[in-house]
């Protein structure tokens, strides 16, 4: 028996739309699930049909120990979409790095990478500690750019010749800053 948390869509009509999410069926609902043994073949069939890029044996490995920072999106009981991060510290500071979100393309505009991506934001809240959060977009990714910046992310930085075996191989560096960097030492206040 998995746990999930249910967000359901409920008294709404056919075809409306709200900035985040376009409602095709009033009863849809869309969970969030743990990745588990069980469940990982599906992530890694998910992450291949999804992304450009592969990703190791080990990736999968820690992902399984990654706990609230590793789920699995169901749109009606069917997995459609998953979110896997890590933390990172840079300079004294937590950073959470989006590893990976995406979604089917015939599953995306309905709210289900927003569902995703406030659950990573509700981590960071919740946890109170993190700096930043940020991750690594395809240069040509506009979607995927224009999804983050509404947001609150914003890019910081192209990395040139990023992937390995993808062209365009150049990817933006997108960051939102949960809390300023703190440059002054309590002395110098």
């Amino acid at each position: 028996m998995r746990t999930r948390p249910k967000f359901l869509l409920q008294n709404c009509t056919i075809g409306v739309k709200s900035p985040n999410v376009t409602i095709v069926n009033a009863w849809a609902t869309i969970e969030l699930g743990d990745v588990t043994p069980h469940n990982l073949q599906q992530l890694k069939r998910l992450n291949q049909v999804v992304f450009p890029v592969s990703y190791n044996d080990k990736f999968y490995k820690d992902i399984l120990e990654a706990g609230e920072l590793a789920k699995l999106a169901y749109y009606n009981d069917i997995v459609v979409g998953a979110v896997c991060c890590r933390i990172d510290v840079l300079d004294g500071s937590r950073r959470l790095y989006i590893m990976t979100l995406g979604c089917l393309a015939p599953y995306r505009k309905r709210g289900i990478g927003a569902k995703m991506l406030e659950h990573v934001l509700n981590y960071v809240e919740k946890d109170g500690d993190f700096h930043s959060i940020f991750l690594h977009v395809q240069v040509n990714n506009q979607s995927a750019i224009d999804f983050y910046k509404k947001f609150g992310f914003e890019i910081v930085e192209t990395k040139e010749q990023y992937y390995k075996r993808i062209e365009p191989a150049d990817a933006h560096v997108l960051m939102k800053l949960l809390r300023p960097q703190n440059n002054l030492s309590e002395s110098e206040k």
